[in-house]
C-alpha cells in the first residue's frame, strides 16, 4: 500500500510539532511538507529541538496540493480564512485542529464532520473533512458519553485542570514560568469556548438534555495533560455504571475505564483517555484524563486520518506514557 501523502499548515506551534513527530514515524504516512511562515527555510529540528538527528526537513513557505490530506494547525479563527484564500482540490482531505468548523460551519463548499471517534467513528470513515474536537471538550465528553447515550445525564458540575501547552506557544502573561510555577488559577469560568461543542454532542445522544454543564477550567503548573472531574446525581449503583462504561468503550482502543484511581502521568505522551468512576451516595464523580496535545489534538487528528483512509485507527499511535 502506498503511503498517505500529508501536509501541515502551521507547523511551528505545539500541535504542529506533535503532528510532525507523529507523521514522521507513522508507518503508513509520508510528510510531504510542513508550512510555517515564521520559520520558513529553517530546519524543523531548529524549532522542535527534540527532533535533532531525526529529520533533515525544512519548514516550507508555501504549500503543495500534491498531498492526500492537509492538517490545519492554525490559530482559532484562521482555518476558515486560510481555506477561503487558497484553492485546495476537493480530492484533498482536510483535518482542522482549530475550532472553526466544530459547530457546523462550512468553507468553500466543504462540510465538516465532528471528529470524536468514540462518538462518530463510522461517519468519520466516510468523511472528506473533519473538525478535530477541542482538548477540554474531548476529555470532558469522553467522561459523559455513556451516560448521555443511556439518557442518564442531569445537571453536571465539572472542574478541569490543563497544562500550559493548552494556551498555545504564543507568550502570554499567564504562560510565563514565573507566573505559572507553583500556581493555579481559574479562567473562563462557565464560559469556556468548548462548551458549545460539548452541549452539541450531548444533545445528539440525549435530545431531552436541557440542563447546565457548569464547567470551571483551571490553569495548572505543568506543561501538558488534562484532568477533569465531573459530578452529577445518578441513581445507578457503581457496578452497573462500570458495566455501562465498559460496554460503551469496549470497541474503542484508546479509551479505557479503570477500576482504580487515575493520574496524568498515565496518559501524557499517549493518545489514551483514562476514566475512573466514584459513586458516593447519590452522586457520581467521573474522572477523565488525556494528553491535551495528543488525544486532545494531534494524536486524535492522526486517529481520524487513519479512519478516513481505512487504516487501523491505532496505526502510528502506539505510544508510551512517561510513567515517572
Amino acid at each position: 500500500m502506498n503511503k498517505i501523502k500529508a501536509g501541515i499548515i502551521g507547523a511551528a506551534g505545539y500541535t504542529g510539532g506533535e503532528m510532525i513527530r507523529l507523521l514522521l514515524y507513522h508507518p503508513q504516512a509520508e510528510l510531504i511538507f510542513a508550512l510555517s511562515r515564521s520559520q520558513a527555510g529553517k530546519f524543523v529540528a531548529e524549532t522542535h529541538t527534540d527532533l535533532a538527528g531525526d529529520t533533515d526537513l525544512k519548514f516550507a513557505d508555501d504549500f503543495s496540493t500534491n498531498v492526500e490530506v492537509l492538517f490545519l494547525c492554525l490559530s482559532h479563527g484562521e482555518s476558515k480564512k486560510w481555506l477561503t484564500e487558497h484553492k485546495i482540490p476537493s480530492t484533498v482531505k482536510i483535518i482542522d485542529l482549530g475550532n472553526d468548523f466544530r459547530l457546523g460551519d462550512t468553507a468553500e463548499g466543504r462540510e465538516f464532520v465532528y471528529g470524536l471517534p468514540e462518538l462518530k467513528r463510522d461517519v468519520i470513515k466516510k468523511a472528506n473533512n473533519v473538525a478535530n474536537p477541542g482538548c477540554f471538550a474531548t476529555t470532558l465528553q469522553l467522561g459523559l458519553l455513556p451516560l448521555a447515550q443511556a439518557g442518564l445525564l442531569k445537571e453536571v458540575h465539572t472542574t478541569g485542570i490543563t497544562g500550559s501547552t493548552g494556551a498555545g506557544q504564543k507568550l502570554q502573561e499567564t504562560t510565563h514560568f514565573t507566573w505559572r510555577a507553583n500556581n493555579i488559577s481559574a479562567y473562563k469560568t462557565l464560559t469556556h469556548q468548548h462548551l458549545g461543542e460539548i452541549k452539541q454532542t450531548i444533545r445528539s445522544l440525549q435530545p431531552s438534555f436541557n440542563n447546565s454543564i457548569n464547567f470551571i477550567p483551571w490553569r495548572g503548573d505543568f506543561a501538558r495533560g488534562i484532568y477533569v472531574s465531573s459530578v452529577l446525581e445518578c441513581s445507578l449503583p457503581e457496578n452497573e455504571l462500570h458495566s455501562l462504561y465498559k460496554k460503551y468503550y469496549q470497541s474503542h482502543p484508546f479509551t479505557h475505564v479503570s477500576s482504580t484511581q487515575i493520574n496524568l502521568k498515565q496518559v501524557v505522551n499517549t493518545n489514551k483517555c483514562l476514566i475512573h468512576l466514584e459513586k458516593i451516595e447519590n452522586k457520581l464523580v467521573v474522572h477523565s484524563a488525556t494528553d491535551n496535545l495528543l488525544k486532545g489534538a494531534s494524536g486524535q487528528a492522526v486517529q481520524n486520518m487513519n479512519l478516513m483512509f481505512g487504516l487501523d485507527e491505532r496505526s502510528g499511535l502506539q505510544l508510551k506514557s512517561i510513567g515517572y
